[in-house]
C-alpha cells in the first residue's frame, strides 16, 4: 500500500517561520513534522510515499531524499504552485496507481494507530475519513457521522473535526465530475457525501492541528514533556 503526504502549501498562518522553511520541516519534539509521519508509515509497513511539493519544495527533497533512511521509497509530485488538496492528488494519480492509499496532511501530529487504516476495507465506499472531537479552534466541527457514514453537519448528530487522515480510492478523484487542475478536497467530500461514498470513524488518540506558531510551540513543549495548553 502507498501513502501520500500533502506538503505543498505556503503555510501562511505560520509566517514568519514559513518564509524561509517549508511548514513540514518545522521542528516539533526535536524532529520535522513530516518525519513523524514517515516514521509512523514505515512502522505499519507502508513501502512507498508520495509527497507533493511546491513552496520551498527543494528543501523538503534535500531533507528527506529517497526515504531510504526510514525504509521507504519517497517519490515527489512537483507542483509549480500549490494545486490545493484535490488538485494535488489528481496530479499525483500516476504515481499513486489504482489501489486505495492513505492520505495525511503533513501539518498535523498524531499518535493514531495507522495500522487500523491500513487494514480497513473500503468497499462499498470510496473513502474513509478519520475524525476527532472538536478542538477549541474548530468548535463547530466539519462533519457528522450517521450509521458509520460521513454526513454534513446537521442539528441531529454531534459534529466532529476532520483530522487530515483518510484512506481513499483514486476513483474518488478521477471520477469526480468537476475535477480541474486546482481544487479542494472538501469539495469532493461534499459531493461524495451526497452519493453515500464515504465512511468515517471517530478516534480517541492524541491529535494536533499545527496551524499557527502558537500551536507548534505547544506541540513542541508537549512532546518534550512540558506545557500542554494550545495557544492560537
Amino acid at each position: 500500500m502507498k501513502a501520500m503526504l500533502l506538503a505543498a502549501g505556503y503555510g501562511k498562518r505560520m509566517q514568519p517561520l514559513t518564509l524561509t522553511t517549508p511548514k513540514p520541516l518545522l521542528l516539533a519534539g526535536g524532529k520535522p513534522l513530516i518525519v513523524h509521519h514517515l516514521e509512523h508509515l514505515s512502522a505499519v509497513g507502508i513501502g512507498e510515499v508520495i509527497i507533493n511539493v511546491a513552496h520551498l519544495g527543494a528543501q523538503i527533497k534535500d531533507a528527506l531524499g529517497n526515504g531510504s533512511q526510514w525504509g521507504l521509497t519517497i517519490r515527489y509530485s512537483e507542483e509549480p504552485e500549490p494545486l490545493e488538496t484535490a488538485g494535488a492528488i489528481l496530479q499525483a494519480l500516476p504515481l499513486l496507481g489504482d489501489d486505495p492509499f492513505i492520505l495525511i496532511n503533513a501539518d498535523i501530529w498524531t499518535d493514531y494507530q495507522l495500522s487500523t487504516l491500513v487494514h480497513h476495507k473500503l468497499p462499498p465506499y470510496q473513502g474513509h475519513l478519520v475524525l476527532t472531537r472538536n478542538p477549541e479552534h474548530n468548535p463547530n466541527g466539519d462533519f457528522c457521522v450517521t450509521d458509520g457514514e460521513l454526513s454534513r453537519n446537521n442539528a441531529v448528530n454531534p459534529s466532529y473535526t476532520f483530522t487530515g487522515i483518510s484512506k481513499l480510492s483514486p476513483r474518488l478523484i478521477s471520477e469526480y465530475p468537476k475535477k480541474r487542475p486546482a481544487f479542494p478536497l472538501a469539495e469532493v467530500f461534499y459531493y461524495a457525501i451526497e452519493k453515500q461514498l464515504l465512511s468515517a470513524e471517530i478516534m480517541e488518540d492524541n491529535w494536533r492541528d499545527v496551524g499557527t506558531p502558537g500551536r507548534l510551540h505547544s506541540l513542541d513543549q508537549w512532546l518534550k514533556g512540558g506545557a500542554v495548553d494550545t495557544v492560537d
